[in-house]
């Protein structure tokens, strides 16, 4: 900003906020030192990740709001017309203003893929399965308190076998 003269407009305007004094280079001159780091402005583009041409669009497009670009010489630079060059300056400060959109922290909740009817059948398929273990067990703790029961009734259902008449 220290390199900036005032715009004639400007002069004689009296701004209060200090942001604003920045933004519009109000109040700086040459031997003043602005403290802390020294405003990117257009020029940050470059350190983004995009392609040349993005870059570029981006760059003209900061370039007519700060440094004073205006948006015919815009225009020329970039081979469109001035209602592309609006287009672009919309679609980019719209997408500006989405991304700087305050969001809830945290990961995104899961989006439940399973329907209510598939859900209610696996959840009557796991009963019906507890409910076969259960009856396992139970077949399994009785055979083993009453092991002679069982092979009685194993037995019980077999036939003796007579011997041959010769």
């Amino acid at each position: 900003m220290s390199g900036r003269t005032t715009p004639a407009a400007w002069q004689g305007v009296v701004v209060q906020d200090q942001d604003a004094r920045c933004f519009l280079g109000i109040g700086f001159t040459e031997d003043q030192n602005m403290r802390g780091r020294h405003p990117w402005g257009p020029g940050y583009v470059n350190q983004l990740q995009g392609s040349s041409q993005a870059k570029q669009r981006l760059r003209v497009v900061l370039e007519t709001m700060t440094v004073g670009c205006r948006v015919q010489e815009a225009c020329q630079r970039l081979g469109i017309s001035e209602q592309r060059f609006d287009q672009l300056r919309q679609v980019s400060m719209q997408s500006a203003l989405c991304g700087l959109e305050t969001k809830p922290g945290g990961r995104p909740r899961r989006q439940h893929t399973g329907t209510t009817a598939e859900v209610l059948a696996l959840r009557q398929r796991v009963a019906d399965l507890e409910a076969e273990l259960r009856a396992a067990q139970v077949r399994e703790e009785i055979a083993l308190i009453l092991p002679r029961a069982v092979r009685e009734q194993a037995g019980a259902g077999k036939k003796t076998t007579r011997g041959k008449l010769t």
